[in-house]
């Protein structure tokens, strides 16, 4: 799928990945990538900005943990972020919504008359 695909969800798709439990920037990108059946694939140089921006905006925590002798700095959504990721939610329903009746009318109920 196309890099600019993603672009305008990019935040979505972090803070909803996040949502069962502290990861480190792997297993997030692991975690949209299987959540996709394998569709998504981002970098890490498209995730650790957002990560950061995320963090300086409160919708993320971050604290580094030690897995053997390598370090990782794990995200946590915040109550901020959890209430964001319901608003992205939202708009993504009302954004599938109208792209479906515009590439699906037929499918798409008329005006009431």
């Amino acid at each position: 799928m196309r890099a600019d695909a993603v672009r305008g969800h990019l935040d979505g798709l972090l803070l909803a990945v996040l949502e069962q439990g502290p990861l480190h920037g792997y297993a997030i990108i692991a975690a949209v990538q299987q959540r996709s059946g394998g569709v998504l694939e981002l970098r890490t140089g498209t995730i650790y900005p957002a990560l950061n921006r995320l963090e300086r905006l409160g919708l993320l925590s971050s604290s580094w943990q030690s897995e053997g002798e390598r370090r990782r700095r794990c995200y946590a959504l915040t109550d901020a972020g959890r209430h964001t990721l319901a608003g992205e939610r939202t708009a993504w329903s009302e954004f599938t919504a109208a792209i479906g009746s515009v590439l699906n009318p037929a499918a798409t109920p008329g005006p009431a008359t």
